[in-house]
């Protein structure tokens, strides 16, 4: 099929090798405009920009799609269908309607649960048992659509954002190939009413610990903070970040520090199996201790 591709960030990677792997033509790759990054803060493509480059396809950023000589140029591609994945430009109308099929979203929830901007952290830190992806019809509303494919998976009781973020990225790039393969034989399957929720974007204000809350409170905002923005707790005087944890046995004061990165909550424990100081690298558990001094406390 005559493609458009449209995805940003690092999850979006995975789907772009796969469809062209797959032998379709991608006439063109939209994406979100270079930002300054590095010590230099000169501008920097994103992964996918990045990627597109390396495979010699053609890369477009506009900063909005709402003007009329965006949306003809968009129009002007041709395409079969519109592949969206993580783009983060909302999709006028006219854009929507232009591929012969529409435009398609890979989703990474069980749609309705976890519309919106954040859905692998939120469904982590909510204590979600499973967890997917659902390839989408897109449609004006947000992640509203009717669902061509969807595929359940786990959540791991020790996984992080990162490494279910790896996952459903692999996922979805299985899944929309085999959705585009079956695309006249499948039936679109119009979202429930009941069960929406939102994945609301990840605020830093939520990322200091309550020691207070339970441990499985507590354990969920460590693994669905995880890489970013970081769960974070007060070290002797630094704010560290704590990045991967687990439930275990333990009883003490809130914050008080049993043994090792084990520390109590409200109810029960958890230690922490990876931690990062200010200005250092991330560290497993063994590492960290051997260069750090925990304290009796941590707030």
């Amino acid at each position: 099929m005559r493609l458009v591709f449209m995805g940003s960030p690092d999850f979006s990677v995975p789907v772009l090798e796969a469809l062209v792997e797959a032998g379709h033509d991608i006439a063109a790759v939209y994406c979100q405009p270079p930002r300054p990054a590095g010590r230099g803060k000169k501008d920097r493509p994103g992964p996918v920009h990045a990627r597109a480059l390396e495979l010699g396809l053609d890369v477009r950023h506009p900063v909005s799609l709402k003007g009329a000589e965006e949306q003809s140029a968009f129009a002007d591609l041709n395409a079969d269908a519109a592949v969206v994945v993580a783009y983060g430009l909302i999709l006028p109308q006219a854009v929507l309607d232009a591929p012969k099929h529409g435009c398609l979203n890979i989703h990474a929830s069980l749609l309705p649960r976890w519309r919106g901007a954040a859905p692998i952290h939120r469904a982590i830190m909510a204590g979600d048992a499973e967890t997917g992806i659902c390839i989408m019809q897109m449609e004006a509303g947000l992640d509203t659509g009717p669902v061509l494919l969807r595929e359940v998976t786990p959540i791991g009781a020790e996984e992080t954002t990162a490494l279910l973020h790896d996952r459903l990225s692999a996922m979805g790039a299985r899944m929309i190939v085999e959705a585009l393969a079956r695309l006249p034989e499948l039936s679109p399957e119009v979202q429930p009413e009941d069960g929406v929720t939102y994945a609301h974007k990840i605020d830093k204000a939520e990322a200091q610990i309550d020691w207070a809350r339970p441990a499985v409170e507590v354990d969920r905002l460590i693994r669905g903070l995880s890489p970013f923005p970081g769960a974070k707790c007060v070290m002797v005087g630094e704010q560290v970040k704590l990045l991967a944890s687990r439930l275990v046995q333990g009883d003490g004061a809130p914050g008080q520090v049993l043994s090792g990165l084990t520390i109590a909550c409200g109810e029960g424990a958890v230690e922490v199996l990876r931690a990062q100081r200010p200005g250092k690298r991330a560290m497993d558990a063994e590492d960290f201790l051997r260069g750090f001094e925990m304290p009796n406390q941590v707030s």
